[in-house]
């Protein structure tokens, strides 16, 4: 099929199908890099240097010819002192990560390391996931029922005997 022939039953879309999600990823994270380098004000072969990635299979990447392994991505993230996790959910080998306002803005600050960033996120997320076990106990037990009579009960005591 030519670019000048319609798409059809004999002919799909060149959209069509996993093969051009792929495609669209490669290209994504491409795109993503060759940002990220252009914002770091990193030329690619500065970038190739930096990833320990050869000139040329940096260059597919960027270009979406290449999609590239964890393992490249966490060098290429290094090179570019962007965090690993921000190249993996744009490379879809991680989902978009959840956390809100706090995640986005530890994410956001340029003046911490990538270490210094994942030691605050883990701190954060375990003290989220503390407190959801610790609600889920609290509301989830009979300590709240038993609690909650004896309570006024205990305050209005008092109150009869002075009367």
């Amino acid at each position: 099929m030519t670019r000048d022939e319609p798409a059809g039953p004999e002919h799909p879309a060149d959209d069509a199908g996993p093969m051009h999600k792929v495609a669209d990823l490669g290209r994504d994270i491409g795109d993503y890099i060759r940002q990220q380098r252009s914002t770091a004000k990193i030329s690619l072969r500065q970038l190739s240097k930096l990833a320990g990635v050869s000139n040329p299979y940096l260059s597919q990447i960027e270009r979406g010819l290449r999609k590239p392994s964890a393992e490249i991505l966490q060098q290429i993230a290094k090179g570019l002192r962007i965090s690993a996790e921000a190249l993996y959910v744009q490379a879809g080998i991680l989902d978009l990560p959840t956390g809100g306002p706090v995640t986005e803005a530890i994410r956001a600050a340029t003046e911490l390391t990538e270490r210094q960033k994942q030691v605050l996120l883990d701190i954060y997320e375990s003290f989220r996931r503390e407190n959801t076990v610790k609600q889920s106990t609290v509301e989830g037990s009979d300590v709240d029922a038993e609690t909650e009579p004896r309570t006024p009960a205990t305050r209005s005591e008092p109150h009869d005997v002075a009367q």
